[in-house]
């Protein structure tokens, strides 16, 4: 089994919410939320901080610590045909600069604000839902329920 620990930035601002076009290398985009690996030795909170800086050329400052999501994705749906398990810590983060742009030499395609409501319209990573289900409930846990994957929502 894979093992991957990461970091994500949930953004929201006036009922919109910054998320992030990955393009994968078969050329498919899903909408995700700002944030990935962190590094060996690095503490999740710098590298979330660093990952909204490449991913979407903004600086921001974390608010505060939504929760954590840990999920096994079988190797039939995993991208490399071993199953995998992502531990993603998820921040409430806010843009304090910077100007929003495609990631350099990334996956990041383009970063954009985007009303609420229009989020489940989406292709979208489960992140994005995990993200603001905890951004909305702010629960005590810090977790939440799995997201169901499938039609717009994927791993």
């Amino acid at each position: 089994m894979s093992f991957r620990l990461a970091a994500y930035a949930v953004c929201v601002e006036d009922g919109r919410v910054l998320i992030a076009r990955h393009v994968s290398a078969d050329g498919q985009s899903t909408w995700t939320l700002p944030g990935g690996g962190v590094e060996h030795g690095e503490d999740p909170f710098d590298a979330v901080i660093r990952e909204v800086a490449e991913e979407t050329g903004c600086t921001a400052v974390v608010e505060s610590l939504l929760g954590v999501d840990s999920r096994v994705i079988s190797a039939a749906e995993a991208r490399h045909g071993t199953e995998h398990q992502n531990v993603g810590v998820f921040y409430r983060v806010r843009i304090t600069g910077g100007r929003l742009r495609p990631e350099p030499d990334g996956v990041i395609a383009e970063s954009v604000w985007t009303p609420l409501p229009e989020v489940a319209s989406l292709l979208r990573s489960s992140l994005v839902d995990v993200g603001l289900a905890l951004a909305r409930t702010a629960p005590a846990t810090g977790h939440v329920a799995p997201v169901q994957v499938g039609g717009l929502v994927r791993h």
